[in-house]
């Protein structure tokens, strides 16, 4: 009876050995896709054009900046962020600078009652906010309208190098 108790112990030990050397194999698997989705999103929004801020437009009743890649306006336009999604899955947004906030103008991430979530900002007190306030990306877990996601948010520069929006990437956990 011990030898088999034994067994059973070196066994289990051997699993959660197994499983803690494949855990962080997933999430740089997930890691992965978002840097590749990230980098899908900037590519396809370059070739639009440079970004710039032109105007004003209303975005879910906000009056917020026009966001343009190129001539091609991002508010309320989601033929960009439906594309990365189409070809990287996950979700994808554009988010323009508004004052101090960051606000959805282009995504495909959904609010709970399976509207997009336009109009809506990021979170003010969020770990992403940090990171874009001091002009840097912000790679990690966020939790988005109440969900996690595995997440990538990049400053959107203009031709004066100021930063007026965010790309945004990201998979549910």
């Amino acid at each position: 009876m011990s030898i088999k108790r034994t067994a059973i112990g070196f066994l289990t030990v051997a699993c959660l050995i197994g499983a803690a050397m494949l855990l962080p194999n997933v999430g740089q698997a997930q890691d992965a896709k978002v840097n590749t989705a990230m980098d899908l999103l900037e590519s396809m929004a370059n070739k639009l054009g440079s970004p710039k801020i032109e105007g004003a437009d209303t975005v879910a009743g906000k009056d917020v900046p026009a966001i343009y890649f190129g001539s091609t306006k991002m508010n309320n336009n989601f033929d960009l962020v439906d594309q990365v999604v189409k070809q990287a899955q996950g979700t994808a947004t554009i988010f323009v600078k508004s004052g101090d906030e960051y606000v959805r103008v282009a995504t495909n991430v959904k609010k709970d009652d399976g509207s997009r979530a336009i109009g809506t900002i990021l979170d003010p007190k969020g770990k992403a906010i940090e990171s874009i306030r001091k002009g840097e990306a912000f790679y990690g877990e966020v939790d988005i309208l109440g969900k996690p996601y595995i997440t990538g948010y990049k400053p959107i520069r203009d031709s004066a190098k100021d930063v007026i929006g965010i790309y945004y990437v990201g998979y549910l956990k």
